[in-house]
């Protein structure tokens, strides 16, 4: 292995190039981190890649569908050819089903009436693609001394919360596919987590709460800086910190 005194600490975000993903690049950057900008647009990777640069940060544009199963095993093959290995991964690239559409308002999730292919097309990103892409790093991790896995999931994957009807997320209309999508995906990092947990490997969740970006048209309350804060957070975990949890701003969620 490099040095220590040279080595680079190697982070990939998929979908990077706006929003939360975006953000915690920026902060990685900021951090000392070589960023990898994950983006399904080559054009948009590249110029978030150069304002990173442009800032200070170290930053590389990667092209990265996790849908595809070629794109992912080219990422991956990037990564190792010029990096060697990985030391964070950042799974934020994630679609709502619904558009631009705030949770209250997403009536095209209702269980009763949706679209069977939405649902496969959210959990196909929101799921299965957690799943190539993470599996295409894990030999990059393990070399990694200190390697970290985040999978970016919301408030809404929490059964406690969602099924409260006096809660907090008692005006989201029951859904169908994105918060069903959210569960499996804490629910899978917890089986990363529990694999993985005597390699070093910290696999958690992160929910980033009600984020002003394009998937809600801009109708959140948290800057982006603010909601990327607990990706970062959990992406630089010191060697004791927690493993298979479910973490927002203020703390540990309720699954």
């Amino acid at each position: 292995m490099t040095e220590q005194s040279t080595y680079r600490k190697i982070a990939l975000v998929t979908g990077a190039n706006k929003g939360i993903g975006r953000g915690a690049a920026e902060q990685l950057a900021e951090l000392g981190f070589t960023v990898l900008v994950g983006a399904r647009d080559a054009t948009r990777g590249e110029d978030t890649a150069a304002a990173l640069r442009a800032a200070g940060g170290d930053a590389h544009a990667v092209t990265l569908d996790v849908t595809d199963r070629a794109s992912v095993r080219q990422a991956a093959r990037l990564v190792e050819e010029r990096f060697d290995h990985l030391d964070v991964l950042v799974n934020n690239a994630g679609i709502s089903g619904s558009g631009q559409v705030s949770p209250q308002d997403a009536h095209d999730q209702v269980p009763s009436t949706v679209d069977l292919d939405m649902v496969r097309r959210v959990f196909e990103t929101n799921v299965f693609g957690v799943i190539a892409v993470t599996n295409a790093m894990l030999p990059l991790l393990r070399r990694s001394p200190a390697p970290r896995i985040v999978n970016v999931s919301s408030h809404a994957a929490s059964l406690a919360l969602t099924a409260d009807p006096n809660g907090p997320m008692a005006a989201l209309l029951p859904s169908a596919a994105y918060s069903p999508s959210k569960s499996a995906l804490t629910a899978l990092t917890v089986q990363y987590a529990n694999e993985l947990r005597k390699e070093g490997v910290l696999v958690n969740a992160a929910a980033p709460g009600f984020v002003d970006t394009d998937s809600n048209n801009h109708t959140g309350f948290l800057t982006i800086r603010q909601g990327a804060a607990v990706l970062v957070r959990l992406a630089t975990l010191g060697d004791d910190g927690p493993t298979a949890g479910f973490f927002s701003a203020e703390g540990p969620l309720p699954w």
